[in-house]
This record gives C-alpha cells, structure tokens and sequence, in this order.
C-alpha cells in the first residue's frame, strides 16, 4: 500500500458562491470525517487530488489541515460533474491503522486468455471489489490472471482467496468471463431467417373457380 501526501485548507465559508469560486481557481470543496466527530469542510488544489482518483491503485492519505498533525485517510466517496465530468466534491475518512475498514480495490487482470484464440471475448463485469482489513494491509489493486479461461469459463467472487482480508461482495457474482460475440452467436438465427424467405412460394394450381372458366 503507497502513501500520498495532501496539503488541505478548513473551510470556513460554505456558501454556494463561495464553492463555486473556489472550483474556478482550481480548488476543490470536500469533507473530513472520522466516525463520532464533527466533520470537518476542507479544500485541496484539485491537481493534488487527481492522483488518488485517476489511477487503478488504492493509496492511504497523509492529511494535514492547516498547521495541524497528519491525519490518515481514505478516499471514500467523489462526485463528478454530469456535464463536464470534472471533480466537484469529495470525502475523506480518517483511518485508524489498527481499526480494521471497509474498503473498494481495484481489480485488474493480467494475462490474454486462451479463449480469445477460440473467438470469444473479455467481459470485465466487477471493476472493485469491496473488502475489510486493516488500513496496512490494503492491496494497491487485486489482479487477477485469466490466462486459463476458456470461451465460457468465468472467475467468480466466491473463487476469490485473499490474504489478510475479507471478501464483502456476494460469491456468485462474476468478475471476469469469457464469452461468445453477441454478433456471432446471432449469425446463424439470422441466416436461416433469411433463407427461409428466400425459398419461392410454391402455389398449387387446383379446379379452376367459375370465374376462371
């Protein structure tokens, strides 16, 4: 597990002008929070803080607010813009390191599987997984190798043995699979459609009607 630096601010105005300012000088508005204490409103230089968000590893968090002691903390929670899908707000947890938390990890896979060769696809469905442990023994991100997966093989959470952490997600929930195109698992359904349309309509000619005598 890497660490990180943060320089923040304590805000003292919380205005919905005040925020927007701060955002136009390149400052975010977030929250510090420890459970059982008044949350504390901060700011931080928004560059400071794409490091943590932009990246595929987890990383703990040297906060230091102001000229006081350095906290540690955990991104917990971001909020981005819909429109422009910039950073608008953050929270920060502060972190016992002998308090087990709960906490999202990255996961990664490594390796081309074996069944892309046979036609099959990647399908990553779970890009976290979300577990407890201790703050030390936090996984910058989990990889998984998917070398051996064949078209229909999948990797589950259940499948899952983690060191020094406990898995908090529900076991049958695929991770990673490999599966067949959807195009091509259509193709042939849409070829007979097809060339059951193209067989001539045979019509029978049977005893003329009155009108055709």
């Amino acid at each position: 597990m890497s660490e990180i630096s943060i320089q923040a601010k304590r805000r003292t105005v919380n205005t919905k002008g005040t925020v927007k300012g701060l955002r136009r000088e390149g400052k975010l508005p977030g929250i510090f929070y420890v459970k059982g204490e008044e949350p504390i409103p901060i700011t931080v230089e928004e560059r400071a803080l794409k490091p943590l968000v932009y990246t595929s590893k987890t990383h703990i968090i040297d906060l230091k607010i102001d000229d006081t002691d350095v906290k540690k903390s955990i991104l917990k929670d971001i909020q981005f813009d819909p429109l422009t899908d910039r950073i608008v707000h953050f929270d920060l947890l502060g972190i016992s390191l002998d308090k087990e938390i709960e906490i999202e990890v990255p996961v990664i896979l490594e390796g081309q599987a074996k069944g892309i060769k046979e036609g099959g696809i990647i399908q990553h469905t779970m890009h976290k997984l979300h577990v407890a442990c201790l703050p030390g023994d936090i996984p910058q991100h989990i990889a998984l190798d998917v070398t051996n997966l064949g078209v229909g093989d999948s990797i589950h959470v259940g499948d899952l043995s983690l060191e020094k952490m406990k898995i908090l997600n529900n076991p049958d929930v695929v991770i990673v699979a490999v599966v067949i195109p959807r195009a091509v698992v259509e193709t042939p359904v849409a070829e007979a459609v097809t060339e059951e349309k193209a067989e001539p309509e045979v019509i029978s000619k049977g005893k003329p009607t009155e009108e055709e005598e």
